[in-house]
């Protein structure tokens, strides 16, 4: 008889499987990662009005002209 928490498999005494709570792999969390990189690279994850300045004009001239006389 095998001692409490293994059982007994073709003459060999194995320990019982324990219970898991259901985990992501490490495939996952990659694949996860991979798609959200994507996705920023395709659709952007910032709104239009996020602050950046890269998308409004010069309100003035970076170089002034003389008025020829």
């Amino acid at each position: 008889m095998p001692p409490e928490g293994f059982h007994e498999v073709r003459r060999h005494i194995r320990r019982n499987p324990r219970p898991r709570g259901k985990k992501l792999g490490g495939w996952t969390i990659a694949g996860i990662a991979a798609f959200v990189w994507l996705w920023g690279q395709v659709f952007g994850f910032g709104s239009s009005d996020s602050g950046a300045e890269t998308n409004k004009p010069a309100s003035t001239p970076s170089v002034s002209a003389t008025p020829s006389r």
